[in-house]
């Protein structure tokens, strides 16, 4: 399999930020929590989607 750049870039961002909080998910939920409430955010929410029903024939 061939290694992908921009997985690999993604990975190592993602690494790199756990590692900020010991790779504790609760601080790094905190975190983007905090994130989220910053002025200039805009928390974006969309209703639930109906299943789709199925078409029969």
């Amino acid at each position: 399999m061939n290694d992908d750049p921009i997985v690999e870039e993604v990975r190592k961002a993602r690494d790199e930020y756990a590692k900020q909080f010991g790779y504790d998910l609760d601080a790094i939920c905190r975190d983007l929590q905090e994130k989220q409430q910053q002025p200039g955010r805009q928390l974006v929410s969309f209703p639930p989607k109906s299943p789709r029903s199925e078409n029969k024939v």
